[in-house]
């Protein structure tokens, strides 16, 4: 019988390469339910390729204008509630959530809850909800992680005791300034950092991929996921971007996770399991000739891990606030109001002024994340208009 899914985030880039696999599978997959932001356009082509039974567009506005193009051949709903409903529905089995932010994590607890199988593509939901979302969680591959680097440690992971894992290494290609100096670091402009070397993703993912902040981050999202403490969990560079996670072992073995640096590789691991897909997505590489190499990080040249890896020490309100902050900051190098060598400070001064406590509910940790937008926004503003004072800012 054919899995019937429902999408959350089809129309972004993790949501495009999953439904790809489901195209390349229409024997095992339905896509029952298509769920975006407003993307009208994007979100009308998917209806008309797929043929879903509903669309849901969280913007109500854009829910309206899609009715428009549609008429009465799909069934079109808007608003967060008609996600969070469409995620308990009986009638599906499989929930994907490939959405940025906290929007989302309605759905995927009330997915959890209602005991579907889960394809999670979202860092902030782990970072801000783990506390108050994984007790949700009720089998041992309930959920699955989509991002390239924790579907290869879970793959890695499958069936092992916790007692023998050492150390977990999540890769990276380094971004587009891996050996760039910390004076040609602040010289960088939004469209140099929006130029990846391998992954086409949105823009915030892109630069939080330059400045590493994305590595520091899921190194949070590894230790909620797969219960480890951050002594346990590393970030390596590996220029070429075959080798997506590594697992050290107590007897110093290691088992690594290979592949095609292609998003429908994890989708395809995610949604078949506990199978392996029949057949490859893309054409495997040709071993012969490839040369895998590590290297550590810089974290004096890119400070954003540093400060993450400080955050998951931390704990308490230091992760939500670090999110937040790096949100704002990062929207504001993209809009030219600071500069690249700016966003690793504004989230240190972030953290550094918190007074608050740790929240204790969902609802506290999300109040904390908008915290640490505000608190961002402040400190942007006064650098953009040069009433910053302090060498830290200079």
């Amino acid at each position: 019988m054919k899995k019937r899914l429902l999408v959350v985030g089809c129309t972004g880039s993790v949501g495009r390469s999953l439904l790809s696999v489901c195209s390349a599978f229409l024997e095992r997959f339905e896509v029952r339910i298509l769920a975006a932001r407003s993307s009208v356009e994007t979100m009308a082509s998917l209806a008309l390729s797929f043929r879903p039974e509903q669309v849901i567009l969280s913007d109500e506005g854009a829910a309206t204008r899609l009715r428009g193009r549609l008429g009465e051949s799909t069934a079109v709903l808007g608003g967060q509630r008609a996600i969070e409903e469409a995620a308990g529905r009986p009638d599906i089995d499989h929930v994907v959530i490939a959405s940025s932010g906290t929007d989302a994590l309605p759905a995927l607890m009330t997915a959890l809850r209602s005991g579907k199988e889960v394809s999670l593509a979202n860092k902030e939901s782990i970072v801000v909800g783990a506390p108050w979302v994984l007790p949700l969680v009720q089998g041992s591959n309930q959920l699955r992680p989509l991002d390239s680097e924790h579907n290869a440690l879970w793959q890695c992971l499958l069936g092992r005791r916790a007692e023998d894992i050492a150390t977990v290494y999540l890769t990276a290609s380094g971004g587009p300034f891996r050996t760039w100096t910390e004076e040609e670091l602040s010289r960088v402009t939004p469209s140099m950092a929006l130029r990846h070397p391998v992954w086409s993703m949105g823009a915030k993912l892109t630069v939080d991929s330059a400045t590493l902040m994305n590595k520091g981050i899921e190194i949070m999202e590894a230790m909620s996921l797969f219960s480890l403490p951050l002594e346990k969990v590393e970030a390596v560079l590996s220029p070429d971007p075959f080798v997506h996670g590594l697992v050290r072992f107590a007897d110093g073995t290691f088992l690594m996770a290979a592949s095609e640096a292609d998003m429908q590789i994890p989708c395809a691991t995610a949604l078949f399991h506990p199978e392996r897909p029949p057949r490859p997505m893309v054409q495997p590489r040709e071993l012969r000739g490839t040369t895998i190499s590590f290297e550590a990080p810089d974290e004096r040249r890119f400070p954003c891990l540093r400060l993450a890896k400080e955050a998951a020490a931390a704990g308490g309100a230091a992760p939500a606030l670090l999110v937040g902050a790096d949100e704002v900051a990062v929207d504001a190098f993209l809009a030219g109001a600071i500069a690249f060598t700016h966003i690793p400070k504004v989230v240190d001064a972030v953290l550094a002024s918190f007074t608050g406590s740790a929240p204790v509910s969902l609802d506290e940790s999300l109040a904390v994340l908008d915290e640490g937008r505000r608190a961002a926004a402040k400190i942007c503003g006064t650098i953009a208009s040069g009433t910053h004072q302090g060498d830290r800012w200079q």
